[in-house]
């Protein structure tokens, strides 16, 4: 590409892959994710690639990845995003294990923030898990390639996001409650669950199963108590994400209320951390 030069493959699925690479005109790092070859003129594809385009150049919160180019047409399709610097938390967590309250309660208000202005501007990303968390100062919530809209959520017929950390209602769409933001509030339960206590809530996901609650356990089953050395007052707002009713979770900003209110009681040398400084006067 014209001004870009590629460093390394960060990695990629199905449909695409993604490049470290250096941005001329920008003078910085940039990641690019393309269209493999082989599917350039899948409209499928193409059409994924345009509505995650569309959804960041709609999108714009501290917590949420940047786009800074995309080119939907051409031998390549792509767009570039903002390289960011940190670890994914899911890689935190498999080689360290369980977070400290004084990271766990700071990464849950950054999520719920990201998810009260997305619900706001009338979107659902739809898949926050702990490998679409880049671990910065704040936290980046990255990948809308299958965010929707409200409306659109309305429309599915199919099980969107990724098995282990989708709500209920993303399971089986056409089977009762409306996918909402509360679908996100799900998303956020399971990851600061798993964050919190070095596993998930429910069973693992048996994958391609033909019977629904092999493949979604979470349609029949509870969410797994969290250890008892886990504070009950973080505990709760927790587990109350992981309600089988939508309407029974709470919604991003009570969430949040909650996570701020716990944020308090940190001793006070990480809240000077954690916390702006007001400017001399």
């Amino acid at each position: 590409m014209p001004g870009r030069s590629a460093i390394r493959l960060l990695g990629g699925g199905l449909r695409y892959e993604a490049y470290l690479a250096w941005d001329d005109h920008l003078r910085s790092l940039v990641v690019v994710k393309l269209v493999r070859p082989g599917l350039v003129e899948d409209e499928r594809t193409l059409a994924g690639l345009a509505s995650e385009v569309e959804m960041l150049a709609r999108l714009q919160h501290p917590v949420l990845v940047r786009s800074f180019d995309a080119q939907l047409t051409g031998p390549r399709p792509h767009v570039v995003l903002e390289h960011l610097e940190g670890p994914r938390l899911s890689t935190l967590l498999r080689r360290y294990g369980p977070l400290p309250h004084e990271q766990l309660l700071p990464l849950g208000v950054q999520l719920c923030a990201a998810a009260h202005y997305v619900a706001a501007e009338g979107v659902v990303h739809l898949d926050i898990k702990p490998s679409n968390i880049i671990m910065g100062a704040p936290a980046r919530l990255i990948d809308l390639s299958v965010a929707l809209t409200i409306a659109d959520c309305g429309r599915l017929r199919s099980a969107v996001g990724t098995d282990a950390y989708m709500a209920p209602e993303q399971c089986r769409p056409r089977d009762g409650a409306r996918v909402g933001p509360a679908a996100d509030v799900w998303g956020i339960g399971v990851t600061l669950y798993q964050a919190v206590a070095g596993r998930r809530p429910f069973p693992k996901p048996t994958t391609g199963a033909s019977e629904p609650s092999r493949r979604w356990p979470q349609l029949v089953q509870p969410p797994e108590p969290l250890d008892d050395g886990v504070a009950l007052a973080m505990a709760d707002p927790i587990t109350a994400c992981l309600a089988r009713n939508p309407d029974d979770r709470p919604t991003p900003g009570e969430l949040l209320a909650q996570l701020e209110l716990l944020l308090d009681t940190l001793p006070k040398p990480w809240l000077s951390k954690l916390k702006p400084r007001r400017g001399r006067r």
